[in-house]
């Protein structure tokens, strides 16, 4: 395991410059020809919170007690698409990019892993209108105030779970995907169901309590919750949350990148 990891890392510094450019490529590519280019990170989960919030807080009179639903919304919003979009992305990395892959000798994580990091971008940029929505409910937006506190210095742990976790997955779904082409259907319809079982836009209280210990088991909840007991809540995560969303990070990278080296000799056959 010492030793992966070892190469990993030099593998990354060897080859930093692909990386690079291949994040760059995906950004032209995404913003080609687009009026707004990078606004439009800025703007989709603002967007998509109001539609949301128009939606669930007022036709369905969702909300969550003693807790901003717009901060708690637009939370659950930015992590989840960073995770859907990230491993989408990532599942497709090997196939798109086989014309490369078969003319030069570059090591295959470096796609999945690049999808990450290019979505991650994106990711930051959200946070940016998501402070804001934090300080606009110091004047009144939404019901009560999330206070800005030294346990936010803990976000970054849970942002770095979320991602390592997402990149697990890429490594599976990459390596599944090229074996079996059907998974890029099949995963459209396991996130959708992924995303309904994560409460995005919901809180956890209204599910019947002998189904909770269930819900939470998905380790997207795990992250949400991080997230929000810090900027909601205003206080630390337990130390038992912590651990878990830690063991839940770790667990599916190993078990992506096991899967991903298995299987990585076999590509060429596949695609």
């Amino acid at each position: 395991m010492i030793k992966m990891m070892r190469n990993i890392v030099w593998n990354f510094k060897k080859y930093r410059f692909l990386m690079n450019e291949l994040i760059s490529r995906d950004f032209k590519v995404k913003y080609k020809r687009s009026v707004l280019g990078v606004v439009w990170s800025l703007l989709y989960p603002i967007l998509m919170m109001i539609v949301m919030a128009v939606v669930f807080s007022q036709m369905f009179k969702f909300k969550v007690e003693g807790q901003n639903y717009l901060v708690y919304l637009m939370t659950g919003i930015i992590m989840f698409n960073y995770f859907s979009e990230a491993s989408n992305n990532g599942m497709t990395s090997i196939v798109v990019n086989f014309g490369l892959l078969n003319k030069v000798y570059i090591p295959k994580y470096i796609f999945p892993l690049s999808k990450c990091l290019f979505v991650g971008i994106n990711f930051l940029l959200t946070l940016i209108p998501w402070i804001g929505l934090i300080a606009a409910s110091y004047f009144g937006l939404g019901e009560y105030v999330c206070h800005f506190n030294i346990y936010f210095l803990l976000l970054p742990y849970v942002f770095l779970c979320l991602f390592i976790f997402t990149v697990g997955i890429s490594f599976l779904l990459s390596a599944v995907s090229v074996l079996l082409r059907d998974m890029f259907y099949i995963y459209g319809i396991i996130l959708m169901i992924w995303q309904y079982v994560t409460p995005v836009f919901y809180s956890i209280q209204i599910i019947p309590e002998s189904l909770q210990k269930i819900f939470k088991l998905n380790p997207l909840y795990q992250f949400l919750e991080g997230a929000r007991v810090i900027v909601v809540n205003g206080h630390a995560p337990s130390g038992t949350l912590l651990l878990t969303m830690g063991l839940w990070a770790v667990g599916m990278l190993l078990v992506g990148a096991i899967v991903f080296k298995k299987n990585q000799d076999k590509f060429i056959y596949y695609i």
